[in-house]
């Protein structure tokens, strides 16, 4: 069994032997090479003394005004987003609403424990009460402390007059005197008392409105109409001030955003027409309300909302959508895909017959992509593109067009 492998490892090294160091006698044992044929004529004769031409296909194009769209790639997002957040702490004692509900304007969806609540607010309008209860009080001691200033003044004069005369003392007028001021006094007090109780009454009404608008936080309701991105915060569970208890989307209209490059963004335009393509297939049409003055600092693009209709909610949030929005139109060919071509350094082109039916190469610029062709920009208005045996010939040499219509 062991004597095959051994014969073919001998016939193998003996033919390497051969091949490497008797090379020479074994190229002289092969047989010289036949004397090569004489070269035979051309089966064609050239009896013109010109060279052959190539016909090639020439369609005559002249360029039209198309539409430009600018298209960009971004993402779906909901018109509004809100997380309802609690604004005081309490238990939850209303039932919860599941993720997916619709809600509309002013429904309810967190309801607290007022637990003491009630008893604040009742012991703030008694205080009200008690406040306004005052003023009427105070004013009628500011008046009796006017009417005291009154009659001191009298008493005061009367003194004043008698001591001249010689029936009055000057101690009775420095007496009336000191009654005067002191009554006096008691009008700035009672002044003092009345706006005292002017006070008492705004704080107590401050009391009532902070009371209030503390049972008015134990109720979340939804802000606009739109779908629950979450349950409800459960029934019994105690919210914190700041957790939450829902998440409400707006998903109608919905925004579609996406980024523009530099060079394209001055074409963009508010009010433009623009339309989307998910990656799900849904397609919607709106238009352009937003385009940022600013530049993303990373992606140097410029960001681009456009709003559509979503009255169906079947455009989800968060998609990745493309967009084609509309701008100003430009002069453009439309041309067979297959009619394109590149020269010795790579450039898209296409090739084409000028004067003398010579061959030029131009350069091109692809604007949009079609069923029946694709739309090209930096061809002249008129121009004969060659559509079949393009790949068969190079710019400046004579062909024979033969000329066909646009959809032949």
């Amino acid at each position: 069994m062991r004597l095959f492998p051994i014969l073919i490892s001998l016939l193998v090294s003996a033919a390497i032997y051969a091949f490497v160091f008797e090379r020479e006698r074994l190229v002289a044992l092969l047989p010289a090479p036949a004397p090569a044929a004489p070269e035979e004529a051309s089966a064609t004769p050239d009896t013109t003394g010109d060279a052959a031409v190539m016909r090639v296909v020439v369609q005559r194009s002249e360029a039209r005004e198309v539409d430009s769209a600018v298209v960009a790639r971004g993402r779906t997002e909901a018109d509004r987003t809100v997380a309802l957040r609690a604004e005081t702490s309490g238990l939850v004692i209303s039932e919860p609403l599941k993720r997916g509900a619709f809600v509309e304007t002013g429904d309810l969806l967190c309801r607290l424990d007022p637990a003491a609540r009630q008893a604040a607010l009742a012991e703030a309008e008694a205080r009200l009460a008690e406040a306004q209860a005052g003023v009427p009080e105070a004013r009628a001691r500011l008046e009796e402390a006017r009417a005291e200033v009154e009659e001191a003044q009298i008493n005061y004069r009367a003194a004043t007059g008698l001591v001249g005369s010689g029936y009055a003392s000057k101690t009775r007028v420095a007496a009336t005197r000191a009654a005067l001021r002191s009554a006096e006094a008691g009008v700035e007090a009672a002044t003092s008392g009345l706006e005292s109780a002017r006070a008492n009454i705004e704080s107590a009404r401050a009391a009532v409105t902070a009371a209030e608008e503390e049972i008015k936080r134990l109720t979340i309701h939804a802000p606009f109409g739109g779908v629950l991105e979450t349950d409800t915060a459960e029934l019994g569970s105690l919210l914190q001030t700041g957790a939450l208890c829902a998440t409400v989307l707006r998903l109608d209209p919905m925004t579609l955003v996406g980024f523009v490059s530099e060079t394209d963004v001055a074409r963009v335009k508010l009010g433009a027409k623009a339309s989307g393509r998910t990656t799900s297939g849904k397609e919607a049409a709106g238009e352009v309300t937003f385009v940022s003055r600013s530049a993303d600092e990373s992606t140097r693009t410029f960001r681009v909302d456009v709003t559509v209709p979503n009255p169906d909610l079947a455009i989800r949030d968060g998609e990745t959508v493309e967009i084609a929005i509309a701008a100003a139109g430009k002069s453009a060919h439309l041309v067979p895909q297959s009619a394109l071509t590149l020269d010795d350094e790579g450039t898209l082109g296409l090739r084409v017959v000028e004067e003398g039916n010579r061959v030029a190469f131009t350069p091109v610029t692809l604007l949009r992509d079609t069923p029946v062709g694709v739309w090209l920009t930096g061809l002249p208005e008129r121009a004969d593109i060659i559509v079949i045996g393009q790949e068969y010939v190079r710019a400046g040499v004579t062909v024979a067009p033969v000329y066909r219509e646009l959809g032949q």
